[in-house]
């Protein structure tokens, strides 16, 4: 088959699936690694230590798939609308995480997806920010939008507010043309930023970023960072929010995305009182579960030292005597933090 109508075929069953967009870059190695490779070099992905191993597999998809000829990649929008955060909850969660786990549901969908390509003959591979794929350099290069200053990808439609993945082929694909970077002389993302994780365009040090400190890092939260992160629950949102381009984004009708009422009508203190079969429970199929209740409670008393009132007092008190030190220590720099408000 051609390799523009087998890349037809499948863009049209992309969108039967329910993905906002799917381009295609050839196999080859990533364009920008040698910024990769400094970034390992410097450590600043802080105790992401996967993200340094297997540099070069990361940087060249031959080597992770055999043969591979094409790079599928695909766009989910998870934009609820440009609104507030529903309900009661004083703590702010990361829009991508207001409801089920994105992973299982672009799994099923690249399932699918795969299913077709080995009925074509393809030999595949296929990632949800899960594998050795630097998956944003490969949108870029897809055309599928382009690497921002904030290092996030964005989309000349979809804004920032999308999920990426990739499929590695066998199959002969045309691909399209890379992307242009659109973000001209705006620094708007670099300046939102609250703990100037974002060091210069394109630039991240993770270790300074809040989604960072608050879903990948399960260590204490530097003292330094603290106060930064203000309301901040889990994750960051604020350079993704600031870009110009989301003006042209779209509300996404998926219900997957939908916030979840049985978190979103909680008060922060709330949580304090769940004990880990209660977190999982009510964090069940969402990606916060993944950080386990001692990391959560840890964010929980970081916004309450940040936002908490007397009324928050009492909660903490026992967070302060849990047999976990990553939740009693943060909750006494909670308790500290808001009675020295208090007087």
């Amino acid at each position: 088959m051609p390799p523009a109508v087998l890349k037809s075929e499948l863009q049209e069953l992309s969108r039967e699936l329910g993905f906002s967009d799917c381009r295609v870059a050839l196999a080859l190695p990533a364009t920008h690694r040698e910024l990769y490779e400094q970034w390992v070099a410097d450590g600043k992905y802080g105790d992401m230590a996967w993200m340094a191993r297997n540099v070069e597999r990361r940087m060249d998809p031959r080597l992770v798939l055999p043969g591979a000829k094409s790079i599928v990649v695909f766009a989910l929008n998870y934009f609820q609308g440009p609104g507030p955060q529903p309900g009661q909850l004083e703590g702010r969660i990361a829009r991508y995480a207001w409801n089920n786990d994105y992973h299982d549901l672009i799994d099923k969908m690249l399932k699918a997806v795969n299913s077709f390509m080995e009925s074509r003959g393809g030999t595949q591979r296929f990632y949800v920010d899960t594998g050795p794929v630097l998956e944003r350099d490969f949108a870029s290069e897809s055309g599928l939008g382009w690497g921002g200053k904030s290092t996030m990808q964005i989309h000349r439609s979809l804004g920032t507010w999308f999920f990426l993945a990739e499929i590695l082929t066998t199959l002969e694909l045309e691909p399209d043309s890379p992307a242009h970077d659109l973000c001209g002389k705006c620094t708007r993302c670099i300046t939102a930023c609250p703990t100037q994780a974002i060091t210069a365009p394109r630039r991240m040090d993770a270790r300074r970023c809040i989604s960072y400190l608050t879903i990948e890092s399960k260590s204490p939260i530097p003292i330094e960072f603290r106060r930064a992160i203000g309301d901040r629950l889990y994750g960051c949102d604020e350079c993704l929010t600031a870009c110009p381009w989301n003006r042209f984004a779209q509300t996404s009708h998926e219900a997957w995305f939908q916030a979840r009422e049985s978190v979103f009508n909680l008060r922060l203190r709330d949580f304090l009182a769940l004990d880990d079969d209660a977190f999982r429970a009510l964090f069940a199929k969402s990606p916060i579960k993944r950080i386990k209740r001692p990391a959560f409670l840890r964010n929980v008393c970081v916004v309450l030292g940040n936002i908490g009132t007397a009324e928050d007092l009492p909660a903490l008190e026992i967070a302060a005597a849990d047999e976990h030190p990553l939740i009693s220590e943060h909750a006494q720099w909670a308790l500290e933090e808001i009675r020295g408000r208090l007087a």
